[in-house]
């Protein structure tokens, strides 16, 4: 035995789903899900648009509630520091390459006002739906109150890496279970990617695991901190843990596969591996409703010591709604994301996301190039 046996582990290039011995029509499919004791909050479609300032502000949180789904604002971003914000997207956007992470930095020092939480909450009730907001752990006991004092539906509490168990300088560090009893409202917590944290996190009475550590188009921990868990991996790592919480506890909480997703393949392999729901950031980005016009950066990339994301520029290239649910011309899986599901589900068997996660998997990492010399060697049209 050596000092250390390493495990193998599994993302989304690795594996197939297996077709299943009975299959459905995909108009028969029950897509939705909920967070929150009681099924509080009910969503038709399982997609939740990532915390993100190039994706989600009041009016593409509202674009999300309108289709069924879910969208996360960020409140320790620009939202909240910025009363006026079409110039700081121009000052980020317009940013040169080898200057934006220092110009975002500068951007981002601006201290935050926390009437601005309230003010963009309110903005994006103004059109109905459910209001998510997301704090990293340092800002939401300060903050989280403020944003559901004014009506706040969900609380995501959301860092690279989090655990139940923190150790720092301050007297009480975060404790969930305490944020959750005086907030009263769902909370989801993440990020994570392991058996034992997604448990033990489960123990503070939280409502939503985040899974993913380091896979997003915009993110660049695992280059610069080393640390991550291919997602077919984590998923089925923090699923497992799910359902043994479910059966010791008879509370289910539910997973949500958040970051790496490209493709209508990705999200189907997500809920095949365990997932109630998939956080999705970069097609998004994408969409016209985004506030930032085809750009895309990650929560960290503008830390003041240690940047772990990057901007990027991925263009807009179709609208929310022809990016959920079509109808497409494309090939490549990136649009009608809902469709895909549902087909895929039809072929499967599953009639629900509960049955979907028990579709088969394989360890299959020529899935996507066998028989495609021709597609490989450019000859598709």
């Amino acid at each position: 035995m050596g000092f250390k046996q390493l495990e193998p582990a599994y993302g989304f290039d690795d594996v197939s789903i297996s077709p299943g011995i009975e299959t459905i029509n995909p108009d028969m499919t029950d897509l939705s899900f909920s967070i929150g004791e009681n099924t509080e909050h009910k969503f038709e479609i399982p997609f939740i648009a990532s915390a993100m300032d190039a994706v989600v502000d009041p009016n593409f949180a509202s674009s999300m509630t309108k289709y069924g789904g879910l969208g996360v604002m960020n409140m320790d971003g620009i939202h909240i520091r910025y009363e006026e914000l079409e110039q700081v997207y121009e000052d980020i956007i317009n940013a040169p390459k080898d200057k934006a992470t220092q110009i975002m930095q500068k951007i981002y020092s601006k201290p935050i006002d926390k009437n601005l939480i309230s003010k963009r909450i309110e903005d994006a009730k103004k059109n109905g739906g459910i209001v998510a907001v997301s704090f990293v752990p340092q800002t939401a006991k300060r903050h989280a109150p403020i944003a559901v004092e004014a009506g706040a539906d969900i609380v995501v509490v959301q860092g690279t890496v989090v655990t139940a168990r923190h150790s720092s300088k301050s007297l009480e560090g975060l404790i969930l279970s305490k944020l959750k009893k005086e907030l009263d409202v769902p909370i989801i917590v993440g990020n994570t990617v392991s058996y034992d944290v997604t448990k033990e996190l489960m123990d503070e009475n939280i409502d939503g695991i985040l899974v993913g550590v380091g896979p997003g188009s915009v993110c660049t921990s695992r280059e610069v901190l080393g640390i991550g868990i291919p997602q077919i991996t984590a998923t089925i790592e923090c699923a497992a843990a799910r359902d043994d919480y479910y059966k010791d506890n008879g509370r289910y909480i539910p997973i949500i596969t958040d970051g790496g997703i490209r493709t209508g393949g990705d999200i189907c392999k997500s809920f095949a591996a365990g997932t109630d729901a998939v956080m999705i950031g970069s097609p998004f980005a994408k969409c016209k409703e985004a506030p930032a016009k085809g750009f895309h950066w990650g929560m960290a990339t503008w830390h003041d010591s240690l940047p772990r994301g990057i901007r990027i520029k991925l263009g807009t290239e179709y609208s929310l709604e022809e990016l959920l649910f079509g109808p497409s011309s494309r090939t490549d899986g990136t649009l009608n994301l809902v469709g895909a599901l549902r087909v895929c589900m039809g072929y499967v068997g599953a009639r629900n996301l509960k049955e979907m996660n028990k579709a088969k998997m394989v360890y299959a990492p020529a899935i996507k190039t066998e028989g495609k010399i021709y597609q490989s060697a450019g000859l598709g049209s």
